[in-house]
C-alpha cells in the first residue's frame, strides 16, 4: 500500500495492525526521515503488508533491499495528493516493478485529468464506486468567512481561539507561515505545535501525539496534514490562510465533524486571497457564509 505522507502511512499501517491482529499477517512500515537499516531488517524476512511512501520504497527497491514481484494488490492512497506533491513518475514507476495480474486498488478524494489519466494507465476493466459526489464539504460543518486585513488575521485568530475551547486544526499555506503562528500563540499562552515537511520525523510524530492526547490545544498545519489525519473530536478547523488549490479546502475542512460529529469551519480570507475564495466557492456551488467579527 502506497500513500503520500509518512502520517497518513503510519496511521494505515496501524489500522492493519489492529484490524489484522489474530490473522498472523505481517505488517512493514517504510517512510523517510528516519534510518533505512532498521527498516531493512523489518523487510528481509518477507512481509504480508508493506506500507510505504513512494520515495522510501524506491530508495528500498534501488538498494536491492525488496522487490515486488510476487505483490498481488496495490493499494494508492490519497491519489491525488500523489499529483500535488508530485509523485506520479514515482508511482507509475512503482506500479511496473509489480505483476502485470495484480489486483490495483485506487482511492482518491477528487479526480482531476492527470489522476483519470493514471487510473486508466493502471487499471483493467475498472470499476468505479463514488461514495460521495466530488468535491463536496460535509453537512454537519457550518462554514464561515471572515474578510480581514492580512496584517490582523494574527489577532482575529486569537479571538476565536479565546471562544472556542475545543481542539483545533490551524491551516496555512507555508511552513514558515505555519512556525510564526505557533511562535505568536505561544507568547499569549495558548499550547500549540506545528507540523509541516521541516520538522523532523519526531518532531511531527510529538506534535500529533500531543494533539491526540489534547495536551496540545491548537495543532498549526501546511496541507500534509489536510489527508487522512483521523483525529477525535476536532471541533474547529481555521484557515489562517485560503489554500490555492481549491480542493485542499475541501480536504482541510473535512478533517472536522467526523464520525457523526458536528464541527466549524472558519476561513480568515485577506484582501489577496479573494481570488482563491471565488475558486472555493465555485467548487462547491454555493458562498461561504460571512462571519462579521471573531
Amino acid at each position: 500500500m502506497v500513500a503520500p505522507t509518512r502520517e497518513l502511512a503510519s496511521q494505515i499501517a496501524e489500522s492493519f495492525r489492529a484490524y489484522g491482529r489474530h490473522t498472523g499477517l505481517s505488517v512493514a512500515l517504510v517512510f523517510g526521515g528516519v534510518p533505512k537499516p532498521s527498516q531493512i531488517r523489518q523487510l528481509s524476512n518477507g512481509v504480508d503488508i508493506l506500507v510505504a511512501t513512494p520515495g522510501r520504497l524506491l530508495d528500498h527497491i534501488n538498494a536491492r533491499a525488496l522487490r515486488l514481484n510476487a505483490v498481488e494488490v496495490l493499494v494508492l492512497d490519497e491519489a491525488d495528493h500523489m499529483l500535488d506533491l508530485g509523485f506520479i513518475v514515482p508511482i507509475r514507476q512503482i506500479a511496473a516493478l509489480t505483476p502485470a495480474n495484480r489486483q490495483t486498488l485506487l482511492f482518491t478524494a477528487t479526480m482531476p485529468p492527470a489522476i483519470a489519466k493514471l487510473a486508466a494507465g493502471l487499471l483493467h476493466d475498472p470499476v468505479q464506486v463514488a461514495v460521495v459526489q466530488v468535491a463536496t464539504t460535509v453537512e454537519q460543518v457550518s462554514q464561515h468567512v471572515m474578510f480581514v486585513d492580512t496584517a490582523a488575521k494574527r489577532g482575529a485568530l486569537r479571538s476565536l481561539l479565546a471562544k472556542s475551547k475545543g481542539r483545533t486544526l490551524v491551516f496555512t499555506r507555508t511552513k514558515h507561515g505555519a512556525d510564526r503562528v505557533v511562535k505568536y500563540l505561544d507568547e499569549y499562552g495558548v499550547p500549540s505545535a506545528a507540523i509541516h515537511g521541516n520538522k523532523s520525523q519526531g518532531q511531527r510524530e510529538r506534535a500529533l501525539a500531543g494533539f491526540r492526547a489534547g495536551t496540545t490545544r491548537v495543532l498549526v498545519a501546511t496541507d500534509i496534514a489536510a489527508r487522512g489525519i483521523d483525529v477525535n473530536d476536532v471541533t474547529h478547523v481555521i484557515n489562517f490562510d485560503l489554500p490555492n488549490i481549491p480542493e485542499s479546502y475541501v480536504h482541510r475542512i473535512g478533517r472536522t465533524a467526523r464520525a457523526g460529529a458536528s464541527g466549524v469551519a472558519i476561513s480568515l480570507c485577506g484582501p489577496d486571497e479573494r481570488p482563491f475564495l471565488r475558486d472555493i466557492e465555485k467548487l462547491l456551488h454555493t458562498k461561504v457564509p460571512v462571519l462579521l467579527a471573531a
